[in-house]
């Protein structure tokens, strides 16, 4: 039974455009019509989506601007709480050079919640090696003591179940954490929030004071993770145009997401309750996409009782940047293809569903269904679209006689051109949301940040499209074909930052 729903989405997707190429030769009025049924719908949802997108931006900057701190002091629902909870940090690393590691326990320090209140766990890898060991010391010998407490984990390679990579070295680190501070300090687990961040992520000042101030006003705060809106702009001014498009994109996504709590899954850094990941028994070690299957873990764990609280305010993480133009396209397919390989998800919660008579039907059927959809749309959406002309050209004489085959590529085009205006706010947007500028920086560089989005359309096929097919007949096919964890390579060309005090 488990092999059909990893097959599942496969013949769904390949079955579509294999389909609809057919359907192009041996029926093209109907192609059409389907054509034109689709594009109005891409259409409508660019613009939903959209509304969606300024809903959170208005928010974003609200929040960016509320000193959090001062409300959790002076909030009565958390006033007399909020020096009760201590974050647990785990940071995983690999090979990350020193610069990448440095800046994010900067971040760290800028943060304007209490140091005190901060447990941080530099998760190891056993197999990276002496350098990335070194690495993990000369950062303990700087940060150890700014801290409540500071933990150096390594996780131990070929162990047992375990895959390599994030998911394995996470459990590893919180079992550590959990073995030698909190257990031994006698700490109460409701009172401790787990943040996990890929090493490269930078947290803007506030934000463990907005992530304290959701825990505490949250409606259900032992069932609630809690998620931040990923950007991708640490090295966003020493990026190629390319790989500034897809990190916009994937931060617009997070956006989207954040105004549609109810379908909303954690994604990259996220924060959830020390409690409920110690009664769970903390992250499976089998599993590539740990930072969405934690979700489901935690959602069939508890009976469908469980949500994501979405935080409205951003951490900052590296965008995905390789030494020249063709590794950097290879290195954003990789990525592409390592977070669409979350269609193992959909098997995992299918199995589970049909496991636990506990969830409500209502809520399986939402969520299997919003799972797969999400899995299919971003397989066939963008072919679809670019394969608009096709019963044009397949459909044979008799078909482009008729006055359909004639409007057919001008109906499309109207459709794609007022669709395009979401393209034209995107700019906009991400104008808006640059980081502080260097001091090279002029204003003709806005037009060239502005102008990138005409690379939109190709890199949704070839870096949106095309990976996520892949993964999904990966998934079908199973066995040596599965994917395992592949470690996004980060880099610096800015100077050593200057360590804090």
């Amino acid at each position: 039974m488990q092999r059909i729903w990893e097959i599942l989405p496969a013949t769904f997707t390949i079955g579509t455009i294999l389909g609809f190429i057919a359907f192009a030769i041996f029926s093209p009025f109907y192609a059409a019509i389907a054509v034109i049924v689709f594009d109005t719908y891409w259409l409508l949802k660019t613009i939903y989506f959209y509304f969606h997108l300024q809903s959170t931006e208005r928010q974003l900057q609200k929040n960016l601007k509320t000193d959090w701190m001062e409300k959790l002091k002076s909030d009565p629902k958390t006033s007399s709480s909020w020096e009760d909870v201590y974050h647990l940090i785990i940071l995983p690393m690999y090979k990350e050079p020193f610069l990448v590691i440095q800046e994010s326990f900067e971040g760290l320090l800028k943060s304007n919640y209490p140091k005190d209140k901060m447990i941080v766990v530099l998760a190891q890898e056993a197999r990276a090696g002496e350098t990335a060991a070194k690495n993990g010391e000369e950062i303990g010998k700087v940060y150890a003591n700014k801290f409540y407490k500071f933990l150096i984990t390594s996780h131990p390679a070929d162990l047992p179940g375990e895959i390599p990579g994030k998911g394995s070295n996470e459990a590893w680190a919180a079992k550590e954490a959990k073995a030698r501070i909190v257990d031994p300090l006698g700490m109460d687990y409701e009172k401790i929030m787990v943040s996990v961040f890929d090493v490269d992520t930078q947290v803007a000042p506030e934000y463990f004071a907005i992530l304290t101030h959701a825990f505490l006003t949250s409606p259900h705060p032992q069932r609630s993770s809690y998620q931040p809106i990923p950007f991708f702009n640490n090295n966003i001014f020493d990026s190629p145009a390319l790989a500034r498009v897809m990190a916009y994109s994937t931060t617009f996504w997070g956006m989207m997401e954040q105004s549609r709590p109810e379908h909303l899954v954690t994604f990259s850094s996220h924060s959830t309750p020390f409690k409920s990941l110690a009664e769970m028994g903390f992250w499976d070690t089998d599993v590539v996409s740990e930072d969405s299957h934690i979700f489901w873990q935690l959602f069939t764990h508890y009976n469908g009782d469980w949500r994501v609280v979405p935080l409205k305010y951003p951490v900052s993480m590296d965008v995905n940047v390789g030494p020249n133009l063709w590794e950097t396209i290879r290195n954003l397919y990789k990525q592409q293809r390592r977070w669409a390989w979350g269609v193992e998800n959909f098997p995992y919660i299918v199995k589970k569903f049909f496991l636990n008579r506990m969830i409500p039907l209502k809520s399986k059927l939402y969520r299997a269904y919003s799972e797969f959809s999400g899995t299919y749309s971003w397989g066939i959406s963008a072919i679809l679209v670019s394969l608009g002309w096709l019963p044009v050209v397949l459909g044979g004489k008799a078909f482009n006689e008729t006055v359909l085959s004639y409007n057919l590529p001008h109906i499309t085009t109207y459709l794609m051109w007022i669709g395009s205006f979401g393209l034209f706010m995107s700019g906009f947007l991400t104008l808006a949301i640059l980081p502080p500028k260097p001091e090279w920086f002029r204003a003709r560089h806005y037009v060239f940040y502005f102008a990138q989005w005409v690379l939109m359309p190709a890199t949704m096929i070839v870096l949106g499209a095309l990976p996520a097919i892949e993964s999904q007949v990966r998934l079908a096919l199973g066995g040596k074909f599965r994917l395992g964890f592949w470690v996004t390579p980060k880099s610096r060309k800015t100077a050593e930052v200057k360590i804090g005090v």
